[in-house]
């Protein structure tokens, strides 16, 4: 968009995201970039059932994304589960509905197009295309155009990420203020949010207490100042406007007298006549 000279947000807020996976890389990065691209291709990817929406289409499955995730933490996700059910022993409903509440969403995964997922692989994972400048997308023309993070100027960037996320790794979000250098040091922000993990800068307390007011504040502040910026703008150049010329006074013209035969007459049965406007 910015390339193009095309309007940009006024803020935006990147979460949790491998802009630079190469970086503090996870147990997921490992496994992204030391399989090749075809491991993946026939290890995760199957054919949607044929008693399913969608049957024969290629996708990363939803169940394998949920196993994904519960193996990477399995002794958390046990303490949860058996806290769970001593919650309702105890009767303590209030515990057992928070836990069901979580694992409703966290249960929630949707598949994954198979070309979306394997693109993602290769574009983020392996070839680090976003960080050495060298991945083209193509533009609503149908022409191929090179991202360049670097011509975005107008917009504020807020990144956020987890102290104890496992699965984008520390300082792979924050890589995005290196790619923006258009944009002004002081509307760049970062925040950490200290004892969450990947899910919980998305969803759950540690969302609603840290992470949402920052993201709130920084959108609000950022909207104010943007705002004011094109006021101050618009000023300057009303003043600069130039004052309309004074509309000469008409002349003195001929009075025109019309005399009308009859009511009923017709438009060529109207006779004119015209006098001088100065009386002789």
């Amino acid at each position: 968009m910015a390339s193009r000279g095309e309007k940009t947000p006024l803020s935006m807020v990147m979460m949790g995201g491998p802009i630079d996976a190469s970086l503090s890389p996870t147990a997921v990065n490992n496994l992204a970039m030391n399989k090749p691209l075809s491991w993946f291709e026939s290890h995760v990817i199957y054919r949607v059932p044929s008693n399913f929406e969608g049957a024969g289409r290629k996708v990363y499955p939803g169940f394998l994304q949920h196993s994904g995730f519960v193996a990477m933490n399995p002794q958390n996700h046990q303490n949860s589960h058996f806290d769970y059910f001593n919650d309702l022993i105890k009767g303590d409903n209030s515990s057992a509905d928070s836990h069901r509440k979580f694992y409703d969403e966290y249960n929630a995964v949707l598949d994954m197009d198979a070309d979306y997922y394997l693109e993602t692989i290769a574009t983020v994972f392996q070839e680090f295309k976003l960080v050495k400048g060298t991945w083209d997308v193509q533009n609503p023309q149908g022409k191929l155009e090179r991202v360049k993070p670097q011509d975005i100027t107008t917009s504020a960037l807020l990144t956020v990420e987890g102290e104890l996320d496992d699965i984008s790794g520390s300082g792979q979000t924050r890589a995005a203020h290196g790619l923006c250098k258009g944009i002004p040091k002081a509307r760049q922000e970062h925040y950490e949010a200290k004892g969450a993990g990947h899910y919980g800068i998305f969803s759950g307390r540690r969302w609603r207490e840290q992470v949402y007011p920052v993201v709130q504040a920084f959108i609000a502040n950022n909207h104010v100042k943007q705002t004011a910026v094109v006021k101050a703008v618009a000023k300057p150049a009303a003043k600069a406007a130039v004052k309309p010329k004074a509309i000469a006074k008409p002349k003195a013209t001929a009075v025109v007298k019309v005399k009308v035969a009859s009511k009923t007459a017709a438009p060529n049965n109207v006779a004119v006549k015209k006098t001088a406007a100065k009386k002789r």
